[in-house]
């Protein structure tokens, strides 16, 4: 299945699905109430709203409606935000005794070349390298999925690190984000590493305490982003879009 955000299904992720059903997740956490960022307890109070009242408030929706109050700590290290991943999320063992890595990346390290090929693989149209290189300039993330394979020994082989998959988000760096180009290598689909990189995403999200997440899928993609929490027309609510009509 082409995993894709490209159309114009509305989409966001409860806070009760993350929190209740971390152990559905391909690399469970643990979720606190209020979404404590480091050491730091919040207050959280709450309070009955609907969508659009934790959208305008920044409140996050999880039934009632949780009211995060910060503390009064003027400790600079408590708002620093959390640093880039980088880790292998998956290692195997070719039939010719090659060892595949798969690494995680959020530190937003793509070369565009590389991205118009993948783009090209799942049969997206091409967009201009300038724009395309705006794009995840102005990205408030990107996260990204590498193949290198390594000999039998360790050593890598030829410096061979192939990009297989990415995602990225926009954001207002405090109550909303966006993810946009979700994509994944066709020869690599199958084998849970969309659903892992969402997953991330949305975690590295969470942990610097921003809770209303969107997404657009198209028809084919729906049920994948329904299986990872997303909700679909939320109370009703419709994704709107304006494009010069010429």
């Amino acid at each position: 299945m082409q995993t894709s955000s490209s159309s114009s299904l509305c989409a966001i992720v409860p806070l009760d699905c993350i929190l209740n059903c971390s152990n559905q997740l391909a690399y469970p956490c643990s979720f606190s109430l209020g979404l404590s960022r480091g050491s730091r307890d919040l207050k959280v109070s709450r309070l009955k709203a609907g969508f659009w009242e934790s959208i305008r408030s920044g409140l996050i929706k999880n039934n009632s409606t949780q009211v995060i109050e910060p503390p009064s700590s003027t400790d600079p290290q408590e708002d620093e935000e959390p640093l880039p991943q980088e880790f292998v999320l998956v290692e195997k063992t070719l039939p010719d005794g090659t060892i595949e890595q798969i690494i995680f990346s959020s530190g937003g390290d793509v070369d565009i070349y590389d991205l118009q090929a993948l783009c090209d693989k799942v049969g997206w149209p091409r967009r201009p390298l300038s724009k395309l290189a705006a794009a995840l300039r102005n990205s408030y993330m990107v996260a990204t999925l590498h193949s290198v394979k390594k000999s039998a020994s360790g050593e890598e082989l030829n410096n061979e690190k192939k990009l297989i998959g990415m995602a990225r988000a926009t954001s207002d760096h405090a109550f909303n984000a966006t993810i946009w180009d979700v994509l994944v290598d066709p020869s690599y689909q199958g084998q849970g590493l969309g659903k892992a990189l969402i997953e991330k995403i949305i975690r590295a999200l969470l942990q610097r305490d921003i809770g209303n997440i969107t997404l657009f899928a198209d028809s084919k993609v729906v049920e994948f982003y329904r299986n990872l929490g997303f909700e679909a027309d939320p109370e009703g609510i419709k994704g709107m879009f304006w494009y010069p009509r010429f």
